[in-house]
């Protein structure tokens, strides 16, 4: 386990145009009009999600149009639509867990072609020129990435994106991925939000066979932790506070299982662990995880509780030189790094699919932790669009 490996090289490479100015095929003329998409959103922070239609622009030179397929269900899509996170703007399309297909492309794109399967993830535009950019870290951005939805896309008019619980989208190619052929589509979507949250840490320390590796909680994120980390190579040890989870880790290939509210077992667990990949997104002391850590180990926060956690005693780092840091998503080559990972090894989540009809209730059933482990949209199910745009 090595703390801070490099990222891959960043993908937003300047784009060469066709040789001659030719239009690439499947090209779209500039004068070609946007489409409209269905889709289902918030009109309102109470109102629920209920049927839109969304304006899509034209694809621009360097974009590309994609038929959404499939679109994962987060459950921070759940905080945004219904404002609890503050200062939303509605209507609001969620989703940013984005497969489909190809439909258009831009006269100066080479490098996707129609028909080709390709994903979207958490952001659709960073800055390009500040130094987490060019590091291939656009998560990082430090002018600020541009959500795929509910934020201002400032290169196009300041509209505000709307996301995957739609019928389309078009996006610029620098933040579009290629879905390996060989992987479930549906069961991919989630991978390109909770798939490369969980991979990022995992390979910036480098995880390799015969590290151990802790995931604290088992919802959608945790699940991913662990696929991942055995994939890896490492030893899987998951602490849970539900003896009714410990069947599903094991099943999910995990090695361990400690129950967290059991002193003895913390205790039998003391400097044990290299990495801990911490998913919970509510209050919960940290310290005993900490003495669960090896010298050097390190403790990655991916859950953001709403409400303030127990305060961390610097003694249990200091003791074991351990680190606490946490992590964001990740950017566009290590999402594609990912995804390829997860095609050599036959990772993907485990999923739940849902129609356009069933997504309020699969928003209750994630806020009552009721979900093994992601749903998924089946954009099929949207309604056709209405003959002008109310997103």
């Amino acid at each position: 386990m090595t703390p801070g490996r490099p990222v891959p090289p960043p993908l937003a490479k300047p784009i060469t145009p066709a040789p001659e100015n030719a239009p690439a095929p499947g090209s779209v003329p500039a004068t070609e009009a946007g489409a409209l998409a269905a889709a289902y959103g918030a009109a309102s922070g109470d109102s629920g999600l209920v049927p839109l239609t969304v304006a899509r622009r034209a694809p621009k030179p360097d974009d590309v149009e994609i038929a959404i397929e499939f679109c994962g269900l987060c459950h921070s899509d759940v905080h945004a639509t219904r404002g609890e996170w503050g200062g939303q703007t509605y209507p609001l399309v969620p989703g940013h867990e984005i497969v489909g297909t190809v439909s258009r492309i831009g006269s100066d794109i080479t490098d996707f072609a129609v028909g080709e399967r390709v994903g979207v993830g958490c952001m659709v535009d960073s800055c390009r020129e500040c130094d987490s950019c060019l590091d291939g870290l656009e998560q990082y951005c430090e002018n600020g990435m541009t959500g795929t939805y509910g934020a201002k896309d400032r290169r196009n008019g300041d509209a505000i994106t709307q996301g995957g619980y739609s019928s389309s989208i078009v996006v610029d190619r620098r933040y579009v991925l290629r879905v390996p052929d060989s992987l479930d589509p549906a069961a991919v979507a989630p991978l390109l939000c909770a798939g490369v949250t969980t991979f990022s840490p995992l390979r910036h320390f480098d995880v390799e066979e015969g590290d151990v590796v802790g995931v604290v909680g088992l919802g959608g994120l945790g699940h991913m932790a662990v696929k991942l980390a055995k994939a890896m190579g490492a030893k899987v040890v998951v602490f849970t506070t539900s003896e009714s989870k410990v069947a599903a880790a094991l099943e999910l290939g995990a090695d361990e299982v400690v129950l967290s509210r059991d002193e003895a077992a913390m205790a039998a667990a003391d400097r044990t662990i290299d990495l801990i990949i911490d998913t919970v997104a509510a209050p919960h002391d940290l310290n005993p995880f900490f003495r669960t850590l090896r010298v050097d180990g390190a403790l990655f926060q991916l859950g953001l509780p709403s409400e303030a956690m127990p305060p961390v005693n610097p003694g249990a780092l200091i003791r074991r030189r351990i680190a606490y840091a946490g992590s964001l998503i990740g950017g566009i080559a290590e999402t594609q790094e990912m995804l390829d990972f997860c095609a050599e090894h036959g990772v993907v989540a485990d999923i739940e699919m849902v129609s356009a009809g069933q997504l309020n209730e699969a928003y209750d059933r994630m806020v009552a932790g009721d979900v093994k482990y992601r749903f998924v949209l089946d954009t099929s199910t949207l309604q056709p669009a209405a003959e002008e745009a109310n997103a």
